[in-house]
């Protein structure tokens, strides 16, 4: 049995932010119920790869449910900032997709991360329910967030610190 379960049906805002320098940033994943924030900590990759499987999670809706209206990607920039306080439940291990048909809302399923040796199903479960809109608009403003950060080197793919970085490539020279 999980440590605790919220269902958060439905939110009001769902957004991705993060806090810091490039380099230096801590990503969260945040929603609102009931005038209630309830913020988890997120590693970017997991807000990239949450961006591909949402794109390709709407499409098979769609196919599924084809009368559905398409989901807007629309934001507001200034309102998809995380909101204080920035106090995080727990650092998110997994994230899931779902879709009830009878409400037309996706959830978002996000475990905490399982310290070793411990069962997963003692771990936090937070689902976050929201509209498709609300989710593409999420996910698309997390793709924004994670493209803010450090340059990517042309030659190795590894992120660049203002200072240059160690390019394996070029034999460890700097710009």
């Amino acid at each position: 049995m999980p440590r605790f379960e919220l269902d958060l049906k439905p939110v009001s805002h769902i957004t991705t932010d993060a806090i810091g320098k490039p380099g230096e940033r801590v990503f969260y994943l945040q929603g609102t119920y009931e005038g209630k924030v309830t913020t988890l900590l997120v590693e970017k990759i997991q807000i990239q790869s949450l961006a591909v499987g949402v794109e390709q999670f709407l499409v098979e809706i769609n196919q599924k449910y084809p009368g559905l209206p398409e989901a807007s990607s629309d934001f507001n920039e200034e309102r998809m900032h995380i909101e204080p306080p920035v106090d995080p439940l727990f650092r998110v291990g997994e994230l899931g997709l779902g879709y009830d048909a009878d409400t037309d809302l996706v959830v978002l399923v996000a475990h905490e991360v399982s310290a070793e040796g411990e069962e997963s199903e003692e771990t936090g479960v937070v689902r976050f329910w929201c509209s498709r809109s609300q989710l593409r608009a999420m996910c698309h403003w997390g793709i924004e967030v994670a493209n803010r950060g450090r340059p990517i080197c042309p030659q190795c793919g590894e992120p660049m610190d203002p200072e240059g970085h160690f390019c394996p490539k070029k034999n460890g020279h700097k710009k």
